[in-house]
Formats: C-alpha cells, structure tokens, sequence
C-alpha cells in the first residue's frame, strides 16, 4: 500500500480513502460511507455496518469475506484499523443500504476513480480538485490560492531532498520541523498545541501570513540548494536552516511592524468563522448604507 491517504468530500461529508498503486484504484472507509448513505454521525454508522455486517455474512455473501482493513485517521485523531472497500464492492453494498442517495453516490464514486486516472495524466486536474475541495470547505480565494502555490514550493523542496540523498518519512519529517522551529520559533508538535490541533494538517491551518512565511522559508531553502548541491541528511540540514532564517528575519520584521505575533492561534474553523463575521459586516453596512440613500 502507498502512504496516498486522502479526504474525499460527498456532498460536504468526509469520506476516508486511500490510493493502491500497485493495483492502482481506491480503498474506501466502509463507516464513512454507511454514514452518507443513512445520513447519520460516525458511532451510530459504526454500529450501523457492525449490524449490516453480520447479516451480510450470515446471508453467505463473500463482500465481508473479502472486506480488507487499513489503518485510517479515525475521528478521536488516532490511526486505527478501519474496513474499507474498493469501488466494485461499495457498489455491491450499496445494494444492501436502503438510501435515497444511492443513485448519486454511484455517480459520485465513479467520478472519484475517473479524476485519480485523469490527474495521473494530468496534474493540472488534481490541482483543480483540490481547489474546488477547499472551497466545499469555506477557505477564502486568497487563502486557496496562497495554498495550492505552497504545494508548488514544497514539492520543488523535496525534489531537491530527493537528489541528496534525503530519506523521505523520518528525514523529512526531520527536516520540516527543523525549518518550521527556526522561522517560526516552534517545533511542529509546539505550533499544533499553539492552534489546538491534533492530527490535523498544520497547513490548512495556517493563516495567510504564515502561509507566506513558511513558502519563503522553502522557497530560500530550494535556491540554496541549487546552488551548493548538498549531499545526505546533514549537508540538507545546514541548507535548510539557512533558507528559513530568511523567513525568520521577514517574521520579525512583521512582527516589529505590526506589533502582533505573525504565528497565530487560529485554526481553520475559527479563520472560517472570522470570514463569515466579516462578511456579514461588509453586508450590514452595505444595507445601512443603501437605508441611508432612501
């Protein structure tokens, strides 16, 4: 199995997935889609495929037989063995849920293995993908365009770990922290217990100024990395400090101008609130304004 874990969106519902190269199709949480399909939270569709599940074999059906498990990012933010399916099999459980989404489920799950083929020949589509997701999730424009192009600058880094001779896991988480601490001040594990996260990406909770900060930090890094050719962990290591203490002097010269923290406590779901707050604003004073006129 390849590490390609995914979050995929049915109608602003989170689906768990994770892609199979070597068979190339996707493996999908079993819970997650009892869950769409009757409508229902994770615990009550947990028992729901619990009791689904023992009909299912006791009628002598091989779908559980064949049932696999992969650990998969449970909602309590700890990795647990989950039962997932492929595309065929989901389409034979389906059969065996009494759903008024069944119809546009399917459809759905069709157009999930399409756009995975389509963005191997493609990437230009998976970046697409990716923007419409973020938008199901209420991320500004700004804030999406900022993300997708921190994606560009990551991969340019990595690509340059890659032809040193970098391990990817391990060294790379090595690395990454290594940068985070140095332009920001804290560790990854600090900067998640600054935001109140746990398991989630730290990313997608950023705010566009550390978005920024953390792409400059990279981006340095990559640049000097052409440049010098480092060979190993260590030599990378020396390159990425270099390259985030650029992001460590920019940091303190917002903070110095502004007289605020540029690493903030908010998570995604209080930026996306902040954004409803100021949308509403910018709306009363809109209507005041047009009261005003009459």
């Amino acid at each position: 199995m390849s590490d390609k874990n995914s979050l995929k969106l049915f109608e602003d519902k989170k689906i768990r997935a994770e892609w199979d190269d070597q068979v190339e199709k996707w493996w999908f949480s079993v819970v997650d889609i009892c869950a769409v399909l009757t409508d229902s939270d994770y615990q009550a569709a947990r028992k729901y495929w619990k009791v689904l599940k023992g009909r299912i074999a006791a009628e002598g059906s091989e779908l559980v037989t064949n049932c696999y498990q992969l650990k998969m990012l449970a909602p309590d933010g700890k990795m647990r063995e989950t039962d997932v399916m492929d595309a065929e099999q989901i389409l034979r459980l389906i059969q065996s849920i009494p759903s008024k989404k069944a119809e546009p489920f399917k459809m759905w799950l069709a157009k999930v293995g399409n756009e995975r083929i389509n963005a191997a020949i493609d990437p230009e589509l998976s970046i697409a993908q990716a923007m419409q997701d973020y938008r199901r999730l209420g991320y500004s424009e700004n804030w999406i365009n900022q993300r997708i192009k921190s994606i560009e600058v990551r991969k340019a880094l990595t690509d340059e770990w890659d032809k040193s001779g970098v391990e990817q896991g391990k060294e790379y988480a090595s690395l990454t922290d290594l940068m985070t601490r140095t332009w920001s001040g804290l560790s990854i594990k600090e900067y998640k217990r600054h935001k109140g996260l746990k398991k989630e990406n730290l990313r997608d909770n950023m705010t566009n100024t550390e978005l920024v900060l953390n792409m400059l930090a990279e981006v340095a890094a990559t640049d000097i990395s052409i440049e010098r050719k480092p060979e190993g962990f260590d030599e990378s290591a020396k390159v990425a400090r270099e390259g985030a203490k650029a992001a460590k002097v920019a940091r303190e010269q917002i903070e110095k101008s502004t007289g605020k923290p540029a690493v903030s406590k908010l998570n995604a779901k209080e930026l996306g609130n902040r954004r409803i707050a100021e949308s509403q604003i910018t709306i009363d004073t809109v209507e005041t304004e047009e009261g005003g006129g009459e």
